[in-house]
């Protein structure tokens, strides 16, 4: 499936920026060779890697990849779990894995718990997910999956795998499906990435008008992780990677830092 989004910038210019998902992606497991992998579809469908390109993969191949399957079977609960689970209506193992896996809880309502994960950004049960998840012996009853322990350091290794066997410099982005505050219904997110900015600062940059902007900073890595999650689609599409072409803006460093409000700076929490 491929999607074309082209943009007329004002009668400046036109942009074209190309999302295509990559077929024939197997289920993954613990191990698999994710470059491997993903050289393979792209090769199977006539995408030769260039400079600048893009990789935008979905969180659970790569924790998938890095084991981060967990049967809950073998978890434990704490007494505050066990406290916490009639309030939440949840497993207290699954409750107990939220706990390990986050720095602080801050909201607890019938049928979810919202906390700061250890990477440091909030969300709903630690990004813990049981769907699209196959545990040992082909069942998913009691499995599920956490995030990458470092994502950035996945999206690196990954990009530089790449590099090496194609020569091409690309960039390599995590994401995952987040809920937001205020608004209904779930979007794609950047939790890692690697060769590309979080964000644009368009401070200083000036509007049609002659105004200089004086406050706009661009959550560019967000916008392209919601563009991707678009094309991969959420449920049984089996599409977790998207190849992207004709990103308007220079590639660079970056990481998941940049994204995250320091908590000195959020008024809502």
């Amino acid at each position: 499936m491929r999607n074309q989004m082209r943009i007329a910038h004002y009668g400046i210019r036109i942009m074209s920026l190309t999302l295509t998902s990559l077929q024939n992606i197997p289920f993954i497991r613990q191990g698999d060779p994710l470059a491997d992998i993903l050289l393979k579809s792209l090769k199977e469908q006539s995408l030769n890697l260039e400079d600048n390109d893009i990789l935008v993969l979905a969180q659970k191949i790569v924790s998938k990849s890095e084991g981060r399957l967990v049967n809950l079977a073998n978890i434990q609960p704490s007494p505050r779990a066990i406290d916490l689970a009639p309030e939440i209506e949840k497993d207290p193992r699954l409750i107990e894995l939220i706990l390990q896996e986050s720095n602080e809880v801050l909201r607890v309502r019938k049928g979810v718990i919202v906390v700061e994960h250890k990477l440091g950004f909030v969300c709903a049960n630690a990004g813990i997910d049981h769907s699209n998840v196959m545990g040992e012996g082909n069942t998913n009853e009691d499995f599920v999956l956490l995030l990458p322990e470092d994502p950035d350091a996945s999206a690196k290794k990954l990009r530089e795998e790449i590099k090496q066997r194609t020569q091409k410099d690309i960039a390599v982005m995590i994401i995952d499906s987040h809920g937001r505050a205020w608004r209904n219904g779930t979007v794609g997110i950047c939790i890692g990435l690697s060769g590309i900015p979080a964000l644009i600062d368009e401070r200083g940059w000036k509007d049609l008008f002659g105004y200089t902007l004086k406050a706009t900073i661009v959550g560019v890595a967000d916008e392209l992780a919601a563009a991707a999650s678009l094309v991969m689609g959420q449920a049984a599409e089996g599409t977790p990677a998207v190849h992207v072409r004709g990103y308007p803006y220079p590639l660079g460093e970056g990481s998941l830092k940049e994204l995250i409000r320091p908590k000195d700076m959020d008024m809502f929490r």
